[in-house]
């Protein structure tokens, strides 16, 4: 899986995406008041748990690709996403080791070996804990119009800087997760909609073991 790829899903973790309806956008007026709500519901979260649909608009295909899934988070840094329809593949978080698995095959990295991974961890730290803003890693611009925010997130670092534009789009009251969207330069996207939300369940550890 590729690294912009890994980042966008880690993304998805900070509570609030909400895709936005047709409108006109103009600069957020009040973006100190914006990133304290922000910061007060991840503060807030401690586990998240949710089924998604990812849809894949990829100008070579004549089709949208569509897949489904489930995916919980708990603090801290425990992860398991899993898509189940029409392929099986996941990727589980534990603390410091990943495990990747690919239908039968199972691929297990240790987060302090690998410089990727260890910034994917940092990433989804920072996402959980309401420091996305505050990472250095995005130019970001602050929008809003009547019914929601709007946030284009441009990376910094050498080799993403033209590769991705990332949208997310938070409802004014900043709620929980529910769409989030990735558009690369070619005009291809990535729309991951998440549906059955339960914030701050009891999710057991032993869900984030791949034995």
């Amino acid at each position: 899986m590729r690294k912009k790829t890994l980042i966008y899903f880690i993304l998805s973790l900070l509570p609030g995406f909400l895709l936005a309806q047709n409108g006109t956008y103009k600069p957020m007026r009040d973006t100190v008041a914006f990133k304290q709500k922000i910061d007060q519901m991840a503060k807030n979260t401690n586990s998240i748990e949710s089924d998604f649909v990812q849809v894949k608009d990829l100008s070579a295909l004549t089709e949208k690709v569509t897949s489904k899934g489930h995916f919980r988070f708990r603090k801290e840094n425990l992860l398991r996403w899993e898509y189940t329809t029409p392929y099986k593949y996941m990727i589980v978080i534990n603390k410091e080791k990943i495990v990747i698995q690919d239908e039968s095959k199972t691929t297990r990295y240790d987060m302090n070996s690998n410089k990727v991974f260890k910034e994917i961890n940092d990433l989804m730290i920072a996402s959980v804990q309401g420091n996305i803003l505050k990472t250095g890693k995005f130019r970001v611009v602050f929008l809003e119009s009547d019914k929601d925010y709007k946030l284009e997130l441009y990376p910094l670092a050498k080799g993403m800087k033209e590769s991705l534009q990332i949208n997310m789009y938070f409802d004014k009251s900043v709620s929980s997760v529910v769409k989030l969207e990735m558009v690369e330069p070619t005009g291809d996207s990535t729309l991951i909609d998440f549906t059955n939300k339960k914030l701050n369940g009891d999710i057991p550890e032993s869900a984030f073991i791949v034995k």
